[in-house]
């Protein structure tokens, strides 16, 4: 499989997947396929987890980069390769660059989260951080590419990078040979899209469910007005699906291969990352986790059995903590409170009282006397409390309020 950067609409099909399999052996690990009785349970048939969180580099995007650079020609391998990436993508070309001994510079935006620069550095990429955005770090890349001669490798839009990506479709078939419905994340559409075109060509009845943020939502306007739309500023916590626009190979090929995309709320995404963290052991990224967003979103239009995608676990450790909390409180398992009361000896020991009278675990509390706001014997208090969920996040503003406490909205 050796083909020039000239060649870059080249139609994708199995054979190619097939090809890129025999090329990652020994490269890309076959992930696990793990069984999800609490999804199961939901869904009302067998739900299984595709981990590809843990995959080397911590998501599917190892297979589609050292497709794509193990295809360069010599001349291309010599003049070294450059991309732009935020994280899952930069990882996936440093290392594949690093096992193939080409020389790989990868551009990073700058407030890029640490833990994802040093892993990018340490499996051999040469690190340049630029531009507040991803599409300001993206040109960046591209003027190097031209200047340089160096060979973008584009993180979706390449049939060598899709025909990577399809070779966790071809795992799935192995896996689960009896799957009925596949639910994946997309963002750009490159793993969809390899999904699609190796699914489809084995088993076509299979039913191809891709998921994105509503935020950051491309797909739907690009499949109703039938080309590539751009939407203007995405906006998501899930950075591996942030894309504002499809690219022209992977929409051609979701467009006529897979059979729906869905849309997912931040909520949804936070109470699927507790989720797998909780009932599946699982560290996962926003992005990793939008099919199981989408199976809690409306659990029974899906056949079974049923293939959810974990594509990354490559989560930066303060969002994971800021998204927990998220998904805590979208459940009704976090409740943030502020209220006044009066300023006096006892006050405060007072509404802890009240607060344990309900069951509710406080986790922090600060307490501000001095804020021109307040009365001159008024205190404000803000309370994080642990709950057991809505009804007793209810249960715990009632009580407040009729112990006297002003709740403030």
């Amino acid at each position: 499989m050796s083909y020039s950067t000239a060649d870059s609409l080249r139609p994708v099909t199995l054979d190619d997947v097939r090809g890129a399999q025999k090329m990652l052996t020994g490269v890309a690990r076959a992930t696990a396929m793990e069984g999800s009785r609490h999804l199961s349970q939901l869904v009302g048939s067998p739900v299984h987890l595709k981990c590809e969180n843990l995959q080397r580099t911590g998501s599917f995007k190892l297979r589609g980069a050292y497709v794509r650079i193990a295809g360069l020609l010599p001349e291309e391998r010599a003049a070294g390769v450059v991309a732009a990436s935020a994280g899952n993508h930069a990882q996936g070309v440093a290392l594949a660059s690093s096992l193939l001994g080409v020389h790989s510079t990868v551009f990073m935006p700058n407030g890029a989260p640490l833990p994802k620069i040093s892993a990018t550095r340490e499996y051999g990429a040469e690190v340049r951080l630029h531009g507040q955005v991803v599409d300001e770090t993206l040109a960046a890349a591209q003027e190097y590419a031209a200047e340089t001669g160096a060979v973008f490798i584009h993180p979706f839009d390449h049939p060598d990078i899709i025909a990577g990506q399809g070779t966790v479709g071809l795992e799935i078939l192995d896996q689960c040979p009896e799957v009925g419905t596949i639910v994946v994340g997309i963002g750009g559409g490159g793993l969809a899209a390899g999904i699609a075109v190796a699914v489809k060509a084995v088993r076509p009845d299979v039913r191809i469910v891709g998921v994105q943020a509503a935020g950051a939502a491309a797909y739907p306007p690009s499949l109703a007005a039938g080309h590539p739309v751009t939407v203007a500023n995405p906006a998501t916590m899930a950075d591996g699906i942030r894309v504002g626009r499809p690219g022209d190979v992977p929409f051609a090929l979701v467009e006529e291969l897979v059979d729906e995309v869905r849309t997912v709320s931040e909520d949804q995404l936070s109470a699927a990352l507790l989720l797998c963290l909780e009932r599946a052991k699982m560290v996962v990224e926003p992005a990793g986790a939008s099919p199981v967003a989408a199976l809690l979103g409306e659990p029974g239009a899906f056949a079974g059995p049923v293939v959810a995608v974990l594509s990354g676990g490559n989560v930066d450790p303060v969002l994971l903590q800021r998204v927990l909390r998220h998904g805590m409180a979208a459940q009704g398992r976090y409740l943030a409170v502020r209220l006044r009361l009066t300023d006096r000896p006892g006050a405060l020991a007072t509404l802890l009282g009240v607060l344990s009278g309900v069951d509710a675990n406080v986790l922090d509390v600060s307490h501000v006397r001095t804020d021109p706001r307040l009365g001159l014997a008024e205190a404000e208090v803000e309370l994080h409390l642990e709950t057991k969920g809505p009804a007793h996040c209810t249960e715990v503003g009632q009580s407040l309020r009729e112990a006297g406490y002003t709740v403030i909205d």
